[in-house]
């Protein structure tokens, strides 16, 4: 009996021997473990410190930046209203603002923030502002003057272009349409480049508009609005504006560029004074779109016009119109893609792909039927393809078989 009860003892010892050694060795490995966790957390609460001083730096600069180059001129009473990424030009009897003022920065192409839809009225602006109500059944659309996604890389930047003081009176067709086109253009752009631009966003204002929605109807409806680019880091600086009407706009955007001199003579707003003269001068002419074309669309052309076309014929736009009839369709070629296992060749007029307009293929059976390699001769040309115009994916196409078919447009015409 005692040897027995020497035994257990000695078995309990033991237990408690390898239990304390088998503790320790856990608790050694834990404490690494949570050390390491320790300075893990420590460096990402210091990086999201840094990331959230990086960001306020961001927007101080920002403004300076807009200060410095990018205020129109200001000749009328107003609030003149600063947010964290975007200035404004509040005019209370419009019940909107007569422009405003951002900037896109390369920070869009790895932001995450997304839309927040918190619609409120601005603070800032020390006057009844209009609300959800005053747009409600009113058959247009909150628009932004800047976009959202323009902020994309700043949670509060991107809140606050939910203002109503960022907001105008846009068609549902204008605003989702070709005026979306033109933001994807210049976040294409900026991304592109990596360089930061100045937008200035506004609708053509006056107080003889009659239009007007709202509960109080204050709220003026602009019947075209503008958006003008400045790209101060180009070398030399290079701008760019758009006008557009507030409703259905058929042509592809590249046919609503002008000059901001242009802009200037119809809203009476003299932009970018704040820069010397010889350099406004020069910027303030500018509108030449190929400077501002990123890969998917560089080489992108304007279609032709009606005078430039021969007579009895259309232009790339109005093709669409003709499906299902034969038509003579006419513009530049600006992309020829073989087909896999060389299947044929696919020709786009004035636009390329994904902004098809018209395109006409030469299947690999007819390619003998041509004196010239279609894919390598006919880029570039101004042609007119005649045929039945049919429809493929949305779009209208044309398969042609000779080079009869196709006739080149020479300046004589």
């Amino acid at each position: 009996m005692k040897r027995f009860v020497y035994y257990a003892i000695l078995l309990t010892v033991l237990v408690l021997i390898f239990s304390v050694m088998r503790l320790a060795c856990q608790t050694e490995h834990e404490r690494r473990i949570q050390q390491i966790e320790s300075r893990i957390k420590l460096l990402a609460d210091s990086q999201s410190e840094y990331y959230k001083q990086l960001e306020n730096v961001k927007y101080k600069w920002i403004q300076e930046q807009i200060k410095q180059y990018a205020l129109p001129r200001i000749d009328e009473d107003g609030f003149l209203v600063y947010h964290s990424a975007m200035a404004l030009f509040y005019i209370d009897r419009w019940g909107q603002s007569k422009w405003v003022v951002h900037m896109i920065l390369p920070d869009i192409a790895t932001g995450v923030e997304t839309r927040t839809n918190d619609f409120r009225r601005d603070s800032l602006v020390p006057v009844e502002m209009p609300d959800k109500v005053d747009y409600f059944n009113s058959g247009y659309d909150r628009g932004h003057l800047a976009p959202s996604a323009d902020f994309r890389w700043s949670r509060k930047a991107l809140s606050e272009s939910y203002f109503y003081s960022n907001m105008s009176p846009q068609k549902p067709e204008f605003n989702r349409g070709k005026w979306s086109q033109v933001e994807d253009f210049l976040r294409q752009y900026v991304i592109y480049t990596g360089h930061p631009i100045f937008v200035v966003t506004g609708g053509l204002l006056h107080d003889s508009i009659q239009k007007t929605i709202g509960v109080n109807k204050k709220i003026k409806v602009p019947p075209y609005f503008y958006k003008i680019a400045l790209d101060m880091q180009a070398s030399p600086p290079r701008a760019i504006a758009f006008w557009m009407l507030n409703g259905t706009n058929t042509k592809p955007i590249i046919n609503y560029v002008v000059s901001i001199d242009e802009v200037e003579q119809k809203t009476g707003i003299d932009f970018f004074y704040l820069l010397p003269d010889t350099l406004e001068d020069r910027v303030e002419a500018m509108k030449d779109v190929s400077l501002w074309q990123s890969k998917e669309t560089k080489g992108n052309v304007k279609p032709l016009e009606l005078e430039e076309l021969p007579k009895g014929a259309i232009n790339s736009v109005e093709a669409e119109k003709y499906i299902g009839k034969k038509a003579t369709v006419c513009g530049t070629v600006v992309a020829t893609r073989v087909l896999k296992d060389a299947k044929g060749v696919v020709v786009n007029l004035d636009q390329r792909f994904p902004n098809t307009l018209f395109s006409f293929t030469i299947w690999q059976n007819n390619i003998p039927n041509f004196s010239y390699e279609p894919a390598t001769f006919l880029l570039n040309k101004r042609i007119c393809i005649t045929g039945d115009v049919e429809q493929y994916r949305g779009k209208p196409t044309m398969e042609v078989r000779n080079e009869k078919a196709i006739a080149f447009i020479t300046d004589e015409k």
